[in-house]
């Protein structure tokens, strides 16, 4: 799944049908660095409620239960 294409299109998708949105950074891919980078930095944030690590989210889904 590449971030600015896949990735982008499922989170904008989520979040205009009225998913509160969390992207997992570090489990997703793109072509380059930069690619990934600038999906993170500029375009996902308009659209998911939040970004975290693999970590944060296994601590946080652990802490729930």
């Amino acid at each position: 799944m590449r971030a600015n294409t896949c990735i982008e299109g499922t989170i904008r998708s989520a979040a205009e049908t009225g998913y509160e949105v969390t992207l997992v950074r570090d489990a997703i891919g793109a072509f380059s660095i930069d690619e990934m980078e600038a999906s993170l930095r500029f375009n996902v944030p308009i659209y998911a409620l939040s970004i975290v690590t693999t970590d944060e989210i296994v601590s946080q889904l652990a802490a729930d239960q």
